[in-house]
Parts: C-alpha cells; structure tokens; sequence
C-alpha cells in the first residue's frame, strides 16, 4: 500500500493530460468543505435527549459551538506540522490519509452522539477531522502550482472554490440524512454521520487515486517561461525552514489572517444577523436563502478572483480586496439599519464573500510568486496558521460583540454596527501590510544542489550572502 501511495508511483508519464489533477483535487475540497456547512447540526444535537425541543442535559449552542472552532484550528495546525511531510510523499498519499482522518472524525463524532460525550465530538470532528480539513486542504496546492506555471491563480482557485462550495453539497445533504434517519426517539444525527462520513471517504480516495505530479523539469507544451516578468515573481525558491525568518511572510500571514477574520464572523452568523439587522421582516427561509446565496458568491469568488490575479497579479488583487471591503464593511451599517436597503445589504456581504474566498485561492500563487514552487505547498500550510487564528477571532468578534452591545441596551438592529467598522479597520491594516510586500532578499534564495541538504538538517539562519552562495 505504501508504494501504491508513493510520490514515485504516481510521478505521470508523456502524454498525460494535466486537466485531470484539478478534477481530482476538487473530489477532495468539495468533500472537506462541508466544514461550512456543520451549523446545519448544530440546532438538531441541542435536542438529542429531548427531541422535539431541548430537555435538561442537552447541549447548549456555545458548547457545540466550538467543535466548528476546534476543526479549523487544527486544520491550521496540521497544515503547518505536516506540511515538509506533505512535500515529501506528495498528494497521493496526503490525500488518503485526509480521507482517513476527515471519514474517521464523522465516525468517532457519530459514537459521541450515541453516548452523548460532547468530548468524543472535539476529539472526532474537531481534532481528527481538523487534521483531515489541513492535509486535504494543502494536498494538491503544490502539485497544481506546478502543473500549470502560466495558470497558477486559475489552478488552484478551481480546487479551492471546492472548499468554498462543499456546503451547497453538505449542507441539503445532511439535513435529508438527518430527516430519513429521524423517528420518534432519534433526530438522526449520529446514523448521518456515519453514512457521511464513509461517503467522504470513498469521494476523496477516488481523487487520491487519480492525482499525479509532474515530471521533474516538465513545462506544458508551447510553454515558454518569460524573459521579462514582474519583480513580484521569483524565478528562485526559498527554503520552507527559512520563509518563516522573512518579513514577507509575516505580512502575508496578517493578509490572511485579517480577510479571514473579517469574512469568517459574518459567515458563522449570517442568518441571525440579517434576520436582527431589518427588525424580523425576514424570515427564516430568507435568512436561509441568504446564507446559501453567500456560499454562491464565496464559491465563485475563488475561481474568479484567482483568476484575476493571473492578468492583474497577486498584489492588486489583494488591494481590491482590502480597499472595496473596507469600504462595504464602513457602509453596511448605513445600508442596514440605516436607510434599511436588503438589497444594498445583501449586495455588499455577497461581494464581501467573493472576497474572502477569493483571497483564499489566491493566496497559494502569491506565496508562489514571492518563494517560488519548491516548497510552496508547505509553506502555504505554515500560512495557514492564520486561519486558525481568524477561526476563532472572527466569530468571538462578532458573537460576544453582539451580546456586549445588546446587554448595554443597544437595539438588535444596531448590534453589529461596532463590529462592522472594527472589520474595516482590519482591512485597513492588511492593506497596509500588502503594500509592505516586497520581493524577498536574495540572502534567503537557495542554490539548486541546496535542497537535498537541507531536507537532512535544519537549516542555518541565513547570512548576508547573496543567491548563488551557500546558504
């Protein structure tokens, strides 16, 4: 099993058709991005004991709260751990063992169900199926950057809109389970669980096993690399032990970190804050379709964002986002509980949300453009370690700012207003360290002998020696 699932044994032959790995890596985010969708469980697991309504003993919301916290957390974490490892065994291999890990998680959370331990719930959807959510997510980024070196932002933003979409999928699919398995003494969640998680499963080992990885030194025919391109985009590569020691990182991890964060809150309480925001002259149905209607623009922003970014490059794109978001964000209020326009309102996050995943996908080829291919893929799980962050500041921002300002006596309407210009001081400051990123210092590129070395020791905190030397 481990040669099926080498790097070596799925290094592809001539003739390959390179539109293959993006289908295959799309089997696995549209499988892992159910993660968006995991509220839809959230009302039903209040109601385990009781059934028909909360009964003493059933969990509250903040307690269930945190298992979608705990997942994106290690989904961070495991990324960052595991991302060298990644590198090595490729996407094959990466790809199994997420599907093992996301697959298993439903499988020890349906177990915590059944025995009603709220702590077999963060250890299954929220510790294993984390780890699952950061390999999966990492897996094919690397491999994709290389199979299309004249698409890198359309590339990965094909599979990365996988992610942003997997709730269109988990979401109608769940509560149907849930409603086929529920009787009078069960709701239906742990047998949902089950059948989903051996679902994901079988979904994302079909991709594992279509995936390939380019020979070394491939190009796509007719592919000319250009003699003059940006000062944005490195022709060299920088060691994943070494990114980390460079201040483009850290301005592109608070990139991240603040457009997740601003994005991420809202998304958790969309239909709630809708409904509050025009006094329940919306429905639930509304709100619900409002949610949905977020998911399609979070979705498609990733392909056309990243898109985007291939003609207009990385930085620019990042400025739209952090200067057009600051502005909707300032203005919400106003179109919100201000003038009351639900169709400026609903506008302005969808545009907020083709941004925030739209960010998402494209931040794999920045980090391409500023630290070449080589470990691209692993220093984008370092990366995301802001999502992790973002993960649970977000929400916190939004939810305990809600409740501080309804406790002071603010009306419903005008709770999240604070919050609103809180998110836009954050772009603020993300376009702020966007425009800070400037190319990497040559001291930090690496030879091309330098690789094998460095994969056996840590490497040396590098000198002031210039690309070509040892560093």
């Amino acid at each position: 099993m481990n040669g099926f699932l080498s790097k070596e044994r799925i290094t592809a032959g001539p003739g390959y058709n390179r539109w293959l790995v993006p289908p295959a890596a799309l089997a696995v985010h549209l499988c892992i991005g159910q993660a968006y969708a995991f509220s839809v469980f959230n009302e039903p697991m209040t109601r385990l004991i009781g059934i028909n309504e909360p009964a003493p003993g059933d969990w509250g919301l903040p307690l269930l709260g945190w298992i979608f916290s705990i997942a994106i957390v290690f989904l961070g974490l495991s990324a960052a751990i595991f991302g060298t490892w990644v590198e090595r065994s490729g996407p094959r291999k990466t790809m199994f063992v997420s599907a093992c890990c996301f697959g298993g998680g439903f499988l020890v959370s349906a177990l915590g169900v059944w025995t009603h331990q709220i702590w077999l719930l963060y250890l299954g959807y929220g510790v294993l199926g984390g780890i699952g959510l950061g390999l999966g997510y990492i897996s094919p980024v690397g491999t994709l950057i290389r199979w299309f070196p004249d698409r890198r932002g359309m590339a990965t933003g094909l599979a990365i809109m996988g992610f942003g979409g997997g709730a269109l999928i988990g979401s109608p699919l769940a509560v149907g389970l849930m409603n086929f398995y529920s009787t009078d003494n069960s709701v239906g969640v742990a047998p949902t669980f089950i059948t989903m998680g051996i679902v994901y499963f079988i979904s994302m080992c079909l991709g594992a096993f279509v995936v390939r990885v380019p020979p070394e030194g491939w190009q796509p025919e007719g592919y000319t690399p250009p003699t003059e391109q940006s000062s944005m985009i490195t022709r060299h590569s920088v060691h994943v032990r070494d990114a980390h020691r460079t201040p483009q990182f850290w301005f592109l991890w608070i990139i991240l970190c603040f457009n997740v964060t601003a994005g991420i809150g809202v998304l958790g309480q969309a239909a709630v804050m809708i409904q509050e925001t025009f006094g329940g002259a919306i429905t639930a149905a509304a709100a619900a379709g409002f949610v949905g209607l977020l998911s399609i623009f979070n979705m498609a922003g990733r392909i056309v964002w990243s898109s985007t970014s291939d003609y207009i490059g990385r930085k620019a794109t990042y400025f739209i986002f952090f200067g057009l978001g600051t502005a909707l964000y300032a203005l919400v209020p106003l179109f919100g509980s201000g003038i009351g326009s639900v169709f400026l309102f609903v506008l302005a996050f969808g545009i907020i949300m083709s941004m925030y995943g739209g960010g998402f996908a494209t931040i794999p080829s920045y980090l391409a453009d500023i630290f070449g291919t080589r470990y691209v893929g692993a220093i984008h799980g370092r990366l995301l370690t802001a999502w992790a962050v973002a993960g649970v500041l977000g929400p916190v921002l939004v939810n305990y700012l809600r409740e501080f300002q309804i406790d002071a006596g603010v009306a419903a309407q005008d709770a999240y207003n604070i919050t609103m210009f809180i998110m836009a001081g954050l772009l603020v400051v993300g376009f702020i360290c966007n425009l800070l990123v400037k190319p990497v210092d040559p001291k930090f590129h690496m030879d091309e002998g330098e690789s094998a070395a460095k994969e056996e020791k840590p490497s040396p905190r590098p000198s002031g020696r210039t690309a070509g030397s040892e560093a």
